[in-house]
């Protein structure tokens, strides 16, 4: 169970990096980018950085190296912005929850539509609900 400064730290982790890749890394192959979540030591001295990315496996995989390369100037930045006496190492983890999300909400749409009866036309000039009479 972290700490509440390790929360603290945490949090402003992902909120910060958010900002920095969205608004000031210019590396092309930094694909729609969304950082998820940060897990801080308790010593505060490394941190796994977790971030999805939308596209292709290719450019899942340009991500990455993107982020790896931009890893120190991700944490220059932060360091800046954060006023902290030591700024974690960074480490970018992929995130496969969204995905794992995304597949799992395809699959109960698909139930949900084998499982609709066929819908029955209602008969020609009834307006009014069945159920109300």
């Amino acid at each position: 169970m972290p700490s509440t400064r390790q929360r603290r730290v945490q949090e402003l982790l992902v909120q910060s990096i958010s900002e920095i890749v969205r608004r000031e890394l210019k590396d092309p192959r930094v694909g729609f980018v969304t950082i998820t979540d940060a897990e801080v030591t308790p010593d505060l001295r490394h941190a796994r950085v977790f971030y999805s990315v939308l596209g292709t496996a290719e450019q899942q995989a340009d991500t990455e190296k993107a982020l790896s390369r931009a890893a120190g100037f991700i944490r220059s930045e932060f360091a800046r912005r954060a006023q902290m006496r030591y700024v974690p190492d960074l480490k970018f983890v992929f995130d496969p929850s969204a995905e794992r999300g995304q597949r799992i909400s395809q699959l109960l749409e698909q139930v949900r539509q084998d499982e609709r009866p066929a819908e029955e036309p209602a008969p020609a000039g009834s307006d009014a609900d069945p159920d109300s009479e």
